[in-house]
């Protein structure tokens, strides 16, 4: 762009005033052979702000999942409360009607891996963990986050894959910084998960997120440090590691085509962070 010129995010500043520094520190990457964002994966100020009222949205309902979520209670009467929530406060269930997902969360109990779908007939346990991954639409803007839940007393093994599993995402998140690599997240999660004797599911990983439910990049959580796309002030994307007690390797269920899980039975925990890459760090924007 000229840089006298209006910058394109319509921020209302002379391109020189906001993205031509960025944009040439992001030529200056792709001539060393670096992976850089398109333009299009760094939000506007205009964009950013809508997403932000998505995110609210999506952490309250997690806020009221949190309130309610106990033993005895079905997974699909936590699918109704995301819906109720959801649609009170003028948002859409993202998950609902998702290339023909059929419920407005996911709900992942102990050996399942992501994508657990609502069922009136699957009770809440005592010793059960789960994960509730919700996602909201907002006037057209998307969010993302999920929650381990422990239901009640719990087995060691249960609270430790739990416990790490938390650490991981919030070592992830630390290592998170501007003009460094997706791969610094992912070296720091999966040497935390390794040194715990977890290992880190390799096929499934986070995404961008804002215009779209799943934008680029994949975001992987096995890559080295330094590798993978650079980390660009305005992009945003999850943050959601799943840990598996044993092999990384996982199975989908043939009756559903949605369920994942481990494939030897192991437990699995999946924490979720939708991050947003700003100018001095990283900002989470719901969890």
């Amino acid at each position: 762009m000229e840089r006298n010129a209006l910058c394109w995010c319509g921020s209302g500043k002379k391109y020189k005033k906001c993205h031509m520094a960025i944009e040439e520190k992001m030529q200056f990457h792709a001539e060393k052979g670096e992976i850089v964002p398109k333009r299009k994966l760094l939000k506007t100020p205009a964009q950013i702000e809508k997403i932000k009222a998505s995110a609210a949205l999506n952490t309250l309902v997690l806020d009221e999942v949190a309130k309610k979520i106990r033993a005895g209670i079905s997974t699909e009467e936590i699918n109704k409360i995301v819906y109720d929530v959801t649609t009170s406060h003028g948002g859409i269930p993202a998950p609902l009607n998702y290339e023909g997902f059929p419920k407005s969360v996911c709900t992942s109990i102990n050996n399942e891996v992501c994508h657990g779908i609502p069922d009136e007939n699957r009770i809440l346990e005592e010793g059960d963990i789960i994960n509730v991954d919700v996602s909201t639409i907002l006037d057209g803007y998307f969010s993302d986050a999920s929650r381990m839940f422990k239901i009640g007393q719990v087995s060691e093994r249960a609270e430790k894959i739990v416990r790490v599993t938390e650490e991981c995402v919030e070592l992830g998140l630390a290592a998170a910084k501007p003009w460094g690599h997706l791969g610094d997240i992912a070296d720091a999660i999966n040497t935390h998960a390794q040194k715990n004797g977890y290992s880190v599911v390799e096929d499934i990983g986070g995404h961008g997120i804002g215009l779209q439910f799943h934008e680029e990049p994949f975001v992987s959580y096995v890559t080295p440090k330094g590798s993978e796309m650079l980390l660009v002030p305005g992009m945003m994307f999850t943050i959601e590691p799943m840990i598996n007690e044993g092999s990384p390797d996982f199975f989908v269920d043939e009756d559903n085509d949605w369920t994942v899980y481990t494939i030897d039975d192991g437990l699995s925990a999946q924490i979720e962070y939708m991050v947003l890459v700003t100018e001095d760090g990283v900002e989470v924007l719901t969890k």
